[in-house]
C-alpha cells in the first residue's frame, strides 16, 4: 500500500512542474488569445463555406473572430471541467481499493493497457488517412487522448512497489503525455468548431424565410437576382434612389460589407450577395408581408 500511495503521490507532484514549466515558454494569455481567434477563424470559414461565400471577403474582425470562437468552445469547455471534476472527485476513491486489492490493481492495468493500446491506435491510424471506420470529427483525437491517459494510468499501477524511478524520466513521461493530449484536446476542439460553424450556416438556411426582410434601395442598378428576388424601378425620377430590391435576407455585416442571401436561396438554387457598404445605397428591415410600391 505504502509503495502504491508513493508512487501516485510522485505522479502528482510532477504533473504540477511540468505544467509550469509549459507556462513559463509560453504566455498563457497570448496562447489563448491565438487558440480563440483560430477557432473563431474556422468556425466562420465553415458557415460563410456552406453558402459559397469564403468568410475573408467580408473583413470580419478579431472581435468577430472572438465571439464566434465561444459559440465553438461552449460545449467542450463544459465537458473538460465536468470530467475534471468527476475525476477530482473519485480519485481518492479509486486510490484506496486499488492499494488495498494488489491483484485486482494488476487486472485493471492489463485492462486499461489494451484499451489504450486500441483507442491510442485508432486516433493514429486516422493520422495517417487510414481511418478503421467512418467516425465523427471528433472521435479520433479524443480517442487518442484518452489512450494515452490510460497507458500513463496503466504504467503508474504497475510500477506500485518499484524502485523509485528518476524525476527526470518522470518529467519526460508527463511532458510527453501533455504534449499529445494537449495537441489532441487542440485538434477535438478545432473539429467542433468547424461542426458548428457549418450547423450554424444550415439553421440559418432552415429559418431564413422568418428572417425580417432586406428592402435594398440603391441609385444604380446592382443586377441582383435570386429566389423570391425582386428589381423594382423608382418611379420618382427626382428620388436619390432609383432601383429597390425585395426579397433578401441580410446574413451579417462586417468591414463594410454587407452579406445577403435571397429569402428562398438553397445549396442548390441562389447565390450568396457580397455588397460593399455605399452612400448610394440605403437598407430598410421590415417584417410585413407586402411593401408600398417604390416611389410612393
Amino acid at each position: 500500500m505504502t509503495g502504491q500511495n508513493g508512487e501516485l503521490d510522485r505522479a502528482a507532484s510532477v504533473l504540477p512542474k511540468v505544467l509550469k514549466a509549459a507556462g513559463a515558454i509560453i504566455a498563457p494569455g497570448t496562447v489563448v488569445t491565438a487558440l480563440l481567434f483560430y477557432f473563431g477563424w474556422l468556425h466562420a470559414f465553415w458557415f460563410c463555406y456552406y453558402f459559397g461565400v469564403h468568410s475573408t471577403v467580408l473583413g470580419l474582425t478579431l472581435e468577430d473572430y472572438l465571439l464566434r470562437s465561444a459559440d465553438g468552445l461552449f460545449v467542450p469547455m463544459t465537458v473538460v471541467a465536468g470530467i475534471a471534476l468527476v475525476v477530482a472527485w473519485s480519485q481518492r476513491l479509486l486510490r484506496l481499493r486499488l492499494t488495498e486489492k494488489p491483484r485486482e490493481r494488476r487486472v485493471i492495468a492489463i485492462g486499461a493497457v489494451v484499451l489504450g493500446v486500441v483507442l491510442s491506435l485508432v486516433g493514429i491510424l486516422d493520422v495517417l488517412g487510414e481511418s478503421l471506420f467512418d467516425l465523427g470529427l471528433t472521435v479520433a483525437p479524443l480517442s487518442l487522448a484518452t489512450g494515452v491517459l490510460l497507458l500513463m494510468f496503466a504504467s503508474r499501477l504497475l510500477r506500485a512497489g518499484e524502485r523509485k524511478s528518476s524525476e527526470w524520466v518522470g518529467l519526460a513521461e508527463w511532458s510527453a503525455a501533455f504534449v499529445v493530449v494537449s495537441i489532441c484536446a487542440f485538434w477535438a476542439a478545432a473539429d467542433y468548431a468547424s461542426s458548428v460553424g457549418l450547423g450554424r450556416a444550415q439553421q440559418v438556411q432552415a429559418e431564413l424565410r422568418g428572417y425580417p426582410g432586406a428592402v435594398l434601395y440603391s441609385a444604380k442598378s446592382l443586377s441582383l437576382a435570386g429566389p423570391g428576388v425582386t428589381m423594382t424601378p423608382c418611379a420618382n425620377p427626382d428620388g436619390a434612389y432609383r432601383y429597390r430590391y425585395d426579397g433578401l435576407r441580410l446574413v451579417l455585416q462586417s468591414g463594410n460589407q454587407y452579406f445577403f442571401l435571397p429569402q428562398d436561396w438553397s445549396p442548390g438554387a441562389g447565390a450568396a450577395m457580397i455588397v460593399p457598404r455605399s452612400e448610394s445605397m440605403r437598407l430598410e428591415f421590415t417584417t410585413a408581408s407586402s411593401l408600398a410600391p417604390c416611389g410612393a
